[in-house]
């Protein structure tokens, strides 16, 4: 046990000031992971040992890996362990970048600059949007429609839609940094849609962004995007409300 904490003190997982402690660890425990290059699936070291390294309580780790549960970059499997999840080698780095503070006020900043940016790539996917981008933005709607009785299928092929409309921009980096911010939301636009029970409203509301884009109207697309981002971010921003209740 010993040789083993020694080890990952070795790796930058050294003792930390009291202050700001779970927020602190949490970062620590990124970088750790970054610079480890773990393969995505990958058993990250016990609470206990990541304690050790770390001189904090044990609570303090459990703090520090639900957030980033939260944040998509580990999930935890009772009676097992915690694991790096599956397709987060480019979430970390994205973390990393975008210097994301844990808790609520920050996130509820990011869905709001995400709605802002749906805005902007809407009405410039409308104006720009080859015949070819159309037939893919439709084979999104379709995958959508036909996966009434599949959460998972319908959470994919909207994120698809959205990253196809900020693509059909033509715009690099409106696309790039559209894209970063989805990623650091997508644990909880998938969470929200859950929490929703019914893909019903949000399919309409997709449906009817993408008639406007067909139509080429930029007017049209704009109007269409606010809309469901005020119903999107409605929910997001239950779904932070219930998990940060009083966090500011």
């Amino acid at each position: 046990m010993a040789e083993r904490s020694a080890a990952l003190r070795e790796a930058g997982l050294t003792p930390v000031p009291r202050d700001s402690i779970t927020r602190e660890v949490a970062s620590r425990l990124i970088d750790y992971l970054n610079t480890e290059d773990l393969a995505p699936g990958s058993r990250i070291p016990s609470e206990r040992q990541l304690a050790d390294a770390l001189q904090v309580g044990r609570s303090t780790i459990r703090e520090a890996l639900a957030a980033l549960e939260v944040l998509g970059v580990v999930d935890s499997r009772p009676g097992s362990g915690t694991y790096l999840r599956e397709h987060s080698s480019d979430l970390l780095p994205t973390v990393i970048n975008w210097g994301l503070a844990l808790g609520q006020p920050r996130t509820l900043d990011l869905v709001e600059t995400r709605a802002e940016l749906e805005l902007i790539t809407a009405r410039l996917a409308s104006e720009r949007a080859s015949a070819d981008g159309v037939e893919r933005l439709a084979a999104h709607i379709e995958r959508m429609k036909g996966s009434p009785d599949s959460l998972q299928e319908f959470i994919d092929a909207d994120v698809a839609f959205h990253l196809e409309i900020a693509d059909l921009t033509g715009n690099s980096v409106l696309a790039d940094i559209l894209h970063s911010v989805r990623s650091l939301l997508q644990v909880w636009v998938e969470r929200a849609v859950r929490a929703d029970g019914t893909t019903e409203s949000t399919l309409d509301e997709h449906i009817a962004v993408f008639e406007a884009i067909q139509a080429h109207d930029p007017e049209a697309a704009e109007a269409a995007m606010r809309a469901h981002m005020v119903s999107a971010s409605n929910r997001l921003t239950r779904s932070l409300e219930t998990t940060f209740p009083g966090d500011d």
